[in-house]
């Protein structure tokens, strides 16, 4: 059984910060889906799991031993000591990161693509990265001072897509969208005050879709940097949509456009 003060529990622990994930090149996915995601699609090397959440996931434990990742059962208080959330689940797994170069992401000729610039909340670019591998996207890349992918409130709110499609990163955001563009994308700002709004303009071409902060948006440059800005109309009284809805909105929009069959 181990404890807090087992050093794999503790070289795990230092995982719930960007630095310690950096250093060691892994990260903690935490919670039964998390967990079973990461073992079907990632690479897992052990898995941190209290008895009752055992006893509770047989089919994990299964799964763990097919994939060669090591089981080990933890206190309660170890388990909590690798959660970052307020009732934890009992088992967490360390994953290698997930980040690809930009080139390898977009390779193969992507259609559809997510970019965040400079997105703060983990819990909507988790939840945008779900999105995104909802409407079939073929990569999203995480540009600028946007929050790490493998943060563990990002991983929550992705409910496991973090590992079923690319993901990137890039501080450089000009970069990033020189990759997309290189791969063939068309870049597309999603801009609240854009003139025209996405019914206006044909979608059936690759696009990379460019998303910017929760409060302030996308900065000028990067708008110019894009071959378009669209807005989502608003037919009620609502100020604004926030941003993961919007996300779902413009992925999704694109994603039927891109299917619809030609005459």
């Amino acid at each position: 059984m181990c404890t807090e003060r087992t050093p794999r529990v503790a070289a795990a622990r230092a995982l719930t910060r960007r630095a310690g994930r950096e250093k060691a090149g892994r990260f903690l996915a935490e919670g039964a889906q998390a967990v079973r995601e990461a073992l079907a699609y990632g690479r897992v090397h052990e898995v941190f799991v209290t008895a009752e959440a055992a006893a509770r996931h047989p089919d994990l434990l299964r799964a763990a031993d097919e994939a060669f990742a090591r089981v080990s059962e933890v206190t309660d208080k170890a388990a909590a000591g690798l959660s970052e959330t307020v009732t934890p689940q009992g088992v967490v797994a360390v994953c290698d990161l997930l980040d690809k170069p930009l080139e390898t992401a977009l390779a193969g000729s992507p259609a559809l693509v997510a970019v965040l610039v400079g997105i703060a909340d983990p819990g909507n670019a988790g939840t945008v990265t779900r999105a995104a591998d909802a409407a079939g996207a073929d990569a999203v890349v995480f540009a600028g001072d946007t929050v790490d992918p493998h943060n563990g409130k990002c991983v929550r709110a992705s409910t496991g897509s973090v590992f079923h499609l690319p993901i990137a990163r890039s501080r450089d955001v000009t970069a990033a969208l020189a990759a997309c563009r290189a791969a063939g994308l068309r870049l597309i700002a999603a801009h609240g005050h854009a003139e025209h709004d996405i019914h206006a303009v044909e979608l059936t071409e690759p696009t990379a879709w460019v998303f910017g902060n929760e409060a302030r948006g996308l900065d000028q440059a990067t708008l110019d940097a894009c071959d378009n800005a669209l807005r989502i109309p608003l037919y009620g009284a609502a100020e604004s949509l926030n941003l993961a809805t919007a996300a779902a909105l413009c992925l999704y929009e694109t994603a039927r456009a891109q299917r619809r069959p030609t005459r």
